[in-house]
């Protein structure tokens, strides 16, 4: 196994991956045959290709699959929705670990250009151009809880409640889980009565800002935690703009970027 394999995959990204990762199909049950590539190697390609942004022919050698294998294998966790549980296996860690803050979250988005497939849309902010849009919800500390994609037409107060429903029920410390922030901080995009309605109903306070009331300098005293996730998730270059055609696998980048993020805070 080579040194770059250990450094993109070290031995406790590894452990964690195992517990989601489906089992082996045998494919041939009478044996012979070539020998099947090592998941972890298989692993450490598509942590490259996301986060070195390189399409998947442009795969070194140096990890053992072929990048026919590697993609094959990407897609096939893709479908299994490995990285979503990967991501949430690692959000219980931290979560026993304490290391997840409920007081204050933060929601965002953030628009990218997309070549073609579905979720994608005109987006309004790059003179109608085709595109997609991330949006997240991060804990008080910048570690993201929930993820979506959508069309870049989509406006971001249609996200809000997918993303609040979508944070999974994560360990605590002490008690039960938990999946509900004690107060979610917002932008003016977010400004709307029915959205405070429905989050009061859930026990979440709000304070998103006003438009036309309060002043846009403030208002990143407590999102800009959700801002500099925003360019963590930018680090995984593969998102810089979306060449995937399948909406699961662009959403399948988007986890494992999220995962790489927390996996680093729980191994600091």
């Amino acid at each position: 196994m080579t040194d770059l394999v250990v450094r993109l995959v070290p031995d406790e990204l590894w452990v964690l991956f195992r517990r989601v990762v489906p089992p082996t199909e045998v494919m041939r049950p009478q044996g012979g045959g070539r020998r099947r590539a090592g998941d972890r190697e298989a692993l450490a390609a598509i942590v490259f290709v996301a986060t070195s942004g390189c399409t998947w022919r442009q795969l070194p050698p140096v990890f053992g699959p072929s990048w026919q294998t590697v993609y094959r294998r990407f897609a096939q966790w893709s479908r299994a929705r490995v990285w979503a549980r990967l991501h949430r296996v690692i959000l219980d860690e931290l979560g026993a670990l304490g290391e997840l803050d409920w007081s204050r979250c933060a929601i965002d988005s953030v628009s990218m250009r997309a070549a073609m497939g579905p979720l994608t849309g005109p987006n309004p902010t790059d003179r109608g151009k085709p595109g997609s849009k991330n949006h997240l919800i991060t804990d008080r500390n910048g570690l993201p809880l929930s993820l979506g994609i959508s069309g870049a037409n989509m406006h971001d107060s249609l996200g809000l409640e997918p993303l609040v429903q979508g944070i999974p029920p994560i360990r605590s410390r002490r008690g039960p889980r938990r999946r509900r922030p004690a107060k979610l901080h917002a932008d003016k995009g977010y400004d709307y009565d029915h959205l405070r309605r429905w989050l009061r109903k859930r026990g979440i306070r709000h304070r998103i800002a006003r438009r036309g009331i309060e002043s846009s300098q403030r208002l990143g005293r407590h999102r800009w935690v959700v801002e500099r996730t925003v360019s963590w998730l930018a680090g995984c270059r593969r998102l810089h703009r979306r060449y995937e055609r399948k909406a699961e696998h662009f959403l399948a980048f988007v986890g494992i970027a999220a995962a790489l993020i927390c996996h680093r805070r729980l191994t600091k």
